[in-house]
Order: C-alpha cells, then structure tokens, then sequence
C-alpha cells in the first residue's frame, strides 16, 4: 500500500510530519507518490533539514520574502512535479525551515496541490517527545502524521536512544534506564503533550509506524496500534517501513466492529431460540459476543429483536451494546440496517457476525481483520472448502448500499455485485462455518464440543 493510500491525501492537503525514526524519508517518499499521480507537490520544513538531504528533491529553493518566494515556486512547478522550500544554510550542515505563515501562501498557490512538512527534529532517534517549541505545526494542517521508529521498542530509555528521553518517561510513566515498551510508547504517541501536541482543530491525525521489519516489530505496532485507536483523535494508524519505495505500508489499522445478529425466530428450531440456547457456560449469544471482544475489534454491537429481553440479560457481564430491531420478522436485512445505525461514526468496517456459528474463533476474526488492513478491501469474505461462508466484514463505502436492502437477502446481493472487489480470506476450521438451524444440528455440534 502507498503513503498517499494509507493518509487518503486530497487535494490542498497540507500534510505534517513529526516525531522520530523516518519523518525525512516518510516526507520525499509520498511526495514522488503524488508526483507520480500527476500532483504538483511542495515540500518544506519548519525546523530544520540535513543540506545533505536536500538533493532528494528535483528542485529546491532558497526562501527569502515571501512574494519573490511564491513567484520562484510557481514558476518552478511549471517544470518540476516537485519543488523543496527552505531557508538559509547554517553552520552545522543542515538548512533552517520556513515560517507557517509562507505555508498558507503556498498551498493557496493554483499549482500547488499538496504541501508537505517536516514539523520538528528528532537527532535522528527513533522516538522522541516534543520540546516546548516544537513542534511547529502550521496551525491550517490537515494532516498530522506523528512517527514512530519500531526499533525504539526495547531500547533502554536514555538520551542515547531516545530524543528528550526524561520528558518521553514522564508522558509515559515508565523509568529511565529500563527497555522502553510497545505499550509506553502508546501512551506517549496519543498525549496531548506528545504527538498530539500542536494538533491542529481539524486536522485528521494518522501516525505511522515505520520500520516494521522483524514479526517482534510487527507484533509490537500491532500492539500501539490497538491502544492509539482507543482514542477518538487517531483517524488510523500506517505500519510499514517507508523505505520499502513500492508498499512502504504494509497494513492500515483502523476501527473495525463486530455486528452480532440475534434477532431472529428460528423458525427451524421447532420452538426454541437459537440465540438463547446453552453453549457451555453460556448462550449461542453470549459466545458470540466473547469471540468479538476476544478480537482485535473495537465495538460489539449485538441487534436483538425476538425475546430482546432475554437476549439482553444473556449479555449482562458482556462489553457490548445492543441495537433493538422492532422490525426483525421482516427478515435479515432490517437487522443488518439496525446494526450499521447503531455503529459510532469513526468506525470504518464492520465484521456482520451469525450468532448461530459456535465454533467461530476471535483468531478467524483477526485473520478477516487483518486482510481489509493489508488490501483496503470494500469487501472481506471468509471461505470453506472454497466455499463463501460468514461472518463477512464491509467496509464504510458500502454500508449505505447495506442498509438499502429489504427482506432476508443480507448483503448477498452486494457479494454478487462487488465480486471482483472482494477479498477472499480461506479458513482451514471448517467447523467454523456451521450454523445451526434444526435441532438435530445443534445436539451434534454439542456432542462434538471440545
């Protein structure tokens, strides 16, 4: 996945990088992306850039008054995709940054379509927090990109290996001296007064995790990842390595739900309530629910409808909410149209879940998870036997077409309709696709519990 894909960049974005570990590379990397895609690009920086790394870009100019720089820009653009703004060269090889206000000017240039800036420096460590002057954030940024270098996890925390690394312990509770965690890095990555520090109002925040190139790293932005998106500021979070020039993202992470539909009759069952029925030390429901929040999901929602009441108790000791569906014996769309209406607005895809299949894993769940955050797919299907089976998970793009339907179709029209854009996922558990229906069904199932 590219940069540009992963940060969803419009045009007139003004795109802020800050932290530490691959903000000079994540920033002239997604710019040849967009020149790429016909964009005409401005890079800069607030701060300060290696004189060294100016030869990155195709041009670049010396800043001195604003109206000579704009009318030097422009005329540039018309011959360069890509054009690097800075200030005078100091005496330490690296050339000072710009002013925010030159920023607005520029992107309010008609050929400009993006800018890019380098907000703060990091001394080339991998983590860092912000001083009291940085970072300098153009207070009209629509971006802000904080990046994490993944080598920082396990390095001891010290000035050696972390940039103002006493300020970085007392954002993250954790001592000096000790290796630095997955989990503390988090808490710093979404502090007001980390790299959240400076955020502009409106500005969508996407950090990127860099450097994800051992499964310990992997498995480490997995883990911030998770925590950054408990808070409401994280739009989604990037993990890859930026130098990787063709994918340097490798999946994007962003709130995913678990929609349990438990509203049915049952009508096969001859009298009984398959959400209701006993499953271990719990109902078909109650699994259902605990396989969700077993998952790397970030909101259970259960619809009920038929016996709602006791549905609801089912999930008393249960981290999950329930969407009533007064319209339930219409069929199953009602149901999937109640549980999209119910979902927070920043959630971006949503895991419809039967809960008739018992032997459903959290583990199937992560695997369908993780192929939309690798493929950015509007539609994830897992598969038996090469055969489409449940739960599937639709992204945001489609809910509107989802709700739209009627009777007891689901989203099967939408699987037909959207076939050469579906993701298949293969499930080697192919118990994991029963469900069960008829009585007879489910005594077998239970028999065959282990």
């Amino acid at each position: 996945m590219l940069l540009a894909t992963a940060f969803s960049i419009r045009d007139k974005d003004v795109i802020a990088f800050v932290g530490g570990g691959g903000k000079t590379t994540a920033m002239f990397r997604l710019a040849a992306e967009l020149v790429t895609q016909g964009k005409r690009v401005v890079t800069t920086t607030t701060t300060r850039i290696f004189v060294s790394q100016i030869q990155l870009a195709p041009q670049h100019i010396l800043a001195t008054d604003d109206a000579q720089t704009l009318r030097a820009v422009r005329a540039a653009l018309a011959e360069y995709p890509h054009v690097l703004v800075i200030g005078a060269a100091s005496q330490v090889g690296k050339a000072f940054g710009v002013k925010p206000a030159l920023i607005d000017e520029l992107i309010a240039l008609d050929n400009v379509d993006q800018v890019i800036v380098e907000a703060d420096g990091s001394r080339m460590r991998p983590f860092k927090a912000p001083g009291e002057h940085e970072p300098v954030v153009p207070s009209f940024a629509t971006l802000l990109a904080p990046v994490v270098g993944l080598d920082a996890v396990g390095k001891i925390l010290n000035d050696e290996n972390i940039h103002r690394a006493e300020l970085v312990a007392q954002l993250a509770a954790a001592p000096l001296d000790t290796p630095l965690t997955a989990e503390q890095i988090a808490r710093v990555l979404t502090h007001p007064q980390g790299g959240l520090k400076n955020q502009p109002a409106s500005a969508r925040v996407i950090p990127l995790l860099n450097k994800a190139e051992t499964a310990a790293q992997q498995a480490a932005a997995l883990e911030i990842a998770a925590a950054a998106l408990r808070h409401d500021e994280i739009s989604a979070v990037a993990i890859g390595a930026v130098q990787r020039a063709d994918a340097p993202i490798a999946r994007l992470e962003t709130r995913v739900a678990a929609v349990i539909l438990a509203a049915g009759g049952s009508t096969r069952m001859r009298g009984e309530t398959k959400q209701l029925l006993a499953w271990g030390d719990t109902t078909f429901v109650g699994n259902a629910a605990r396989i969700a929040q077993a998952a790397r999901v970030a909101e259970t929602v259960v619809v009920t409808g038929n016996r709602a009441e006791e549905v609801q108790r089912a999930l008393t000791e249960m981290n999950a909410r329930s969407a009533f569906n007064p319209d339930w014996a219409s069929g199953r769309a009602s149901s999937v149209r109640v549980g999209i209406r119910a979902l927070r607005e920043n959630c971006d895809a949503a895991l419809f879940i039967n809960a008739d299949q018992p032997f459903l894993t959290s583990a199937i769940l992560d695997q369908i998870s993780a192929r939309y955050a690798a493929t950015r797919a509007p539609i994830i299907v897992p598969t038996f036997d090469g055969q489409p089976g449940s739960p599937v998970l639709f992204a945001r793009s489609m809910f509107d077409e989802l709700a739209a339907l009627t009777g007891d179709v689901g989203g099967k029209t939408l699987l037909e309709k959207y076939r050469a854009q579906t993701e298949r996922v293969p499930i080697a558990d192919t118990r994991a696709a029963l469900d069960l229906d008829t009585p007879e069904a489910y005594a077998n199932a239970r028999a065959t519990m282990s």
